[in-house]
């Protein structure tokens, strides 16, 4: 099975609503990160530019990874400069740390 890395960053009053689409879409895991940044939308009255964001990651089959990051676009979306980003990235491999097993057929 081959994997793929769904990484978003995404406003925090959005992360609610993210969290419980992939959840109705039966996504195995997913890692939540709180995180600070700057991209096309910064915050110029901060001495770093700097604003609060989530990161949301999930590993999931190669076959799932757009409709997983069309979901996070759905439920990220406010229309409002700074919504965030998202990224699909190919992964090598997965293992489970415990028993030293590969990930396959997308059970992880």
């Amino acid at each position: 099975m081959k994997f793929r890395k769904v990484t978003a960053i995404i406003r925090p009053e959005r992360l609610e609503a993210v969290e419980e689409c992939l959840k109705k879409l039966g996504v195995p895991g997913v890692s939540v990160t709180r995180v600070k940044g700057y991209g096309e939308y910064a915050n110029f009255f901060s001495s770093d530019w700097m604003l609060p964001h989530a990161r949301v990651e999930v590993f999931i089959g190669e076959h799932r990874a757009d409709a997983v990051a069309e979901a996070i676009m759905d439920a990220a979306h406010s229309g409002i400069d700074g919504d965030g980003i998202v990224a699909v990235l190919p992964v090598e491999s997965v293992y489970h740390i415990r028993t030293r097993e590969k990930c396959k057929d997308n059970v992880c």
